[in-house]
């Protein structure tokens, strides 16, 4: 873990060094990736049973038999403690109430001189969701990538999960019922994700594709990028705490945890103007990890990656937080709406000592798939818009042509495109 002080020479120089430290994967997988598609595309469903048995430890007997049935959805949720069912339908009703309240209206602009202009939004026909698999299994981002896709209007939601032994979670086919899945696949990795893209004789292919998985998942999702769209290539997780004096140091480690927890690259910061309260809350982390059940995923998050920033006061800790612009922003001070105002990067906020991150990640109502990797300085969460598209529409009549079209031809004619030009101006009359 470091320690940094924005009062010391150096700061500047170790600062530069935290931004700039490389925590995603380094293993070059694109081209194992690339035979895995090409397989895909080749031999299709042959390839796909293939590569399960080969990665998941279990073989098919069909291509049908990746496809999770009706029944086994019915005994997965009948298997599920009602209180976990409870948990999530609390949960996904926050989630679609907030999602809902995004869905935006169509535009039509008042006609002016014989021409009215409008936007049109629709829905994707088709979205694929990915669910890892690996070191954990995560109901809420089944919930998190497929209700704001239900809300928007997609008709087809095809979930791919990976199922090593062939098994599956309860939980995650609870959530995927909840959150309104049309379709469940037990495959995973590239292999799923090209399925997905390109489809197979079983499986109808998506218009875009999200969530997040492994280096394999990530890196077939950039090479099938421009066939569909993605959400994003997601990377470690990472959080920002702005803590002044009056907080626990017990809360804050447990919060810096929670995101440390997740991946050995994931990396958790602590940013406060207070020399006491960072001390205690490094020796809190130390006292959390001896018990933590993922102590060895977390303390080596913290080891490698976990930052503590003493600072001069707040405006200071709003400027370094604008330069870290972290996935998940905890803003733990007197005012913290304040303090959130001069903050411009964020893919997340979290507003004030009773509003720990891990709230979000289940039942706030916003999306928990957020920008990483320092990406929110130009990207956003999850949301319906990632299920939807514009369409924008012009309607003139023989007035509004008038009017607009001489400007169009003169600047057809100026750019050399004489098609474009003689065809505002046959209809005009212009010789």
């Amino acid at each position: 873990m470091r320690r940094l002080d924005t009062r010391e020479p150096g700061f500047a120089a170790a600062f530069a060094a935290l931004l700039d430290e490389a925590r995603e994967a380094t293993a070059r997988v694109d081209a194992a990736v690339a035979e895995i598609i090409a397989a895909i595309r080749a031999e299709g469903d042959a390839a796909l049973l293939g590569l399960t048995a080969r990665f998941d430890g279990w073989t098919p007997a069909s291509a049908a038999a990746l496809r999770v049935g009706e029944a086994e959805v019915e005994a997965a949720c009948a298997a599920v403690a009602p209180e976990l069912l409870a948990a999530l339908d609390l949960a996904a009703l926050r989630i679609e109430a907030f999602h809902r309240a995004q869905m935006p209206a169509d535009l039509e602009l008042p006609r002016s001189e014989g021409v009215a202009l409008g936007m049109r939004w629709s829905a994707l026909e088709a979205v694929g969701l990915y669910v890892p698999g690996g070191k954990a299994a995560y109901p809420s981002s089944v919930l998190m990538n497929a209700i704001p896709a239900r809300v928007a209007g997609v008709g087809r939601i095809a979930m791919a999960v990976p199922a090593p032994g062939g098994a599956l979670n309860p939980l995650v086919l609870a959530a995927a019922r909840r959150a309104g899945v049309t379709e469940i696949w037990r495959i995973g990795g590239a292999q799923a994700v090209a399925a997905l893209a390109f489809g197979t004789a079983a499986i109808a292919p998506v218009d875009r594709i999200v969530g997040p998985g492994n280096a394999y998942v990530a890196e077939a999702k950039r090479q099938v990028f421009g066939r569909v769209g993605i959400d994003s290539i997601a990377g470690p997780s990472e959080v920002v705490i702005i803590a002044d004096a009056a907080n626990d140091p017990d809360h804050l480690a447990m919060d810096l945890l929670a995101q440390a927890e997740h991946d050995e690259a994931a990396q958790s910061i602590l940013i406060t103007d207070d020399a006491a309260l960072a001390e205690a809350t490094a020796q809190a982390v130390a006292r959390a990890l001896e018990t933590l059940p993922r102590a060895a995923i977390a303390g080596e998050s913290w080891r490698r990656h976990g930052a503590v920033i003493l600072v001069r006061d707040l405006a200071e800790a709003a400027a370094l937080t604008d330069r870290l612009a972290p996935e998940h922003l905890q803003i733990m001070v007197a005012d913290p709406r304040a303090l959130f105002a001069r903050i411009r990067h964020a893919g997340a906020a979290f507003l004030g000592r009773h509003t720990p991150e891990a709230i979000g990640d289940y039942v706030a109502g916003p999306n928990h798939v957020l920008p990483t990797g320092r990406t929110s300085r130009f990207a956003s969460g999850l949301s319906v818009f990632d299920f939807l598209k514009r369409t924008t529409w012009v309607e003139c009549d023989a007035a509004g042509l008038a009017a607009i079209g001489p400007a169009a031809v003169r600047l057809a004619e100026a750019e050399g495109l004489g098609a474009h030009a003689r065809s505002v101006a046959l209809r005009l009359g212009i010789p």
